[in-house]
């Protein structure tokens, strides 16, 4: 089979009653097209159309799918068109939303929430350019990741996983929400090997049991933790962690986050330790855990009396300020996230 790659659908294409209006992205999976529905209203529209496994000369509505990739085409098509039925289920602002999902042309679309705005990769590397220490500040992690751990905690009740959280897959909308989107449930069958299949990753944010050659047995909540720790470490750094393999081979993760220490707060690097910690069980079992430590306020170490402060406690006084009422004060953590570092 050559190794040409298929084309997208041209411009002024109706599929399902909705019209092309221009390729937005394509990838190993297929394309996503910016198209109009009956109303006039923008969407975005996802095609399965692995490049890996068909072909589609321009002009053309079929994939032409060599006989040897059937199987495997159809398993990918299977659970592209139920990763489609699952998210049309969900209804979160921090889930990206599936309108629609049909089969045409021999392959299956998803019609979604057409959003605008940037990938939270985006922001990172602008941040960065800026070379300044801290490359998102510390209240922008935490009330941004808040959010997507909403999202996540959803999905994960509708008994889906992500497998494929990312920088590049958290988008950050021009009204300021932060939205999970490219789910890897329809990728899982396009890296098969000897017999068995896997999800496909990304070094960096992939966990090490998504390594195994035992597919996705093993794979739960604390797979799609592991990415969330990475994404974070990510906004603190400016750049992923290491892969696995050289995590095994020497894990520099501590070093690492001992550098962040003063410019972030202990109990955001212990948080981020617990979620990238090599062993499975070790890591948060639910996002709920993550969420709940999340929120937790850090108690401040008290500070050292001052002199004046000894000196009333020999004499037997109370110190300062001890008889007055408290008043407590809460202030939210929440900050725009594009509100520069």
């Amino acid at each position: 089979m050559s190794k040409t790659k298929p084309a997208p659908l041209p411009p002024d294409t109706v599929i399902g009653g909705y019209c092309i209006v221009r390729l937005l992205a394509a990838g190993g999976f297929g394309f996503v097209y910016l198209a109009l529905n009956a109303s006039g209203h923008e969407v975005a529209i996802k095609e399965y159309l692995p490049a890996s496994l068909v072909l589609r000369a321009p002009g053309e509505l079929l994939p032409v799918v060599p006989p040897e990739k059937q199987a495997l085409y159809r398993l990918g098509l299977r659970s592209f068109f139920e990763e489609g039925r699952a998210l049309a289920q969900i209804s979160h602002p921090a889930v990206v939303g599936v309108l629609d999902f049909f089969r045409e042309n021999e392959t299956v679309y998803l019609v979604m929430d057409y959003l605008q705005g940037a990938s939270l990769q985006a922001f990172i590397m602008e941040a960065r350019g800026r070379q300044r220490k801290k490359v998102l500040r510390e209240a922008t992690i935490r009330s941004l990741f808040d959010e997507v751990l909403r999202g996540l905690r959803i999905v994960h009740q509708h008994k889906m996983l992500h497998l494929d959280i990312k920088p590049a897959n958290i988008f950050i909308t021009d009204d300021n929400r932060a939205v999970l989107i490219d789910f890897g449930a329809a990728r899982e069958v396009l890296n098969s090997e000897d017999g068995f299949v896997r999800p496909m990753y990304t070094p960096g944010f992939a966990a090490p049991e998504m390594y195994r050659r035992s597919g996705i047995a093993g794979l739960g909540p604390w797979t799609d933790i592991y990415a969330m720790g990475a994404c974070m470490y990510s906004c603190m750094q400016g750049y992923p962690p290491h892969d696995v393999p050289q995590r095994q081979d020497k894990d520099r993760l501590e070093a690492s986050l001992a550098r962040l220490r003063g410019i972030y707060s202990d109990h955001l690097l212990d948080l981020v330790r617990w979620c990238m910690a090599l062993d499975p069980l070790s890591r948060p079992q639910s996002v709920f855990a993550l969420q709940r430590e999340l929120a937790r306020p850090e108690v401040p170490e008290p500070a050292p009396p001052s002199w004046w402060s000894r000196v009333r406690s020999r004499l037997g006084l109370a110190p300062i300020g001890e008889n007055l009422p408290r008043v407590a004060s809460r202030h939210s953590q929440r900050s725009s996230f594009l509100e520069p570092p």
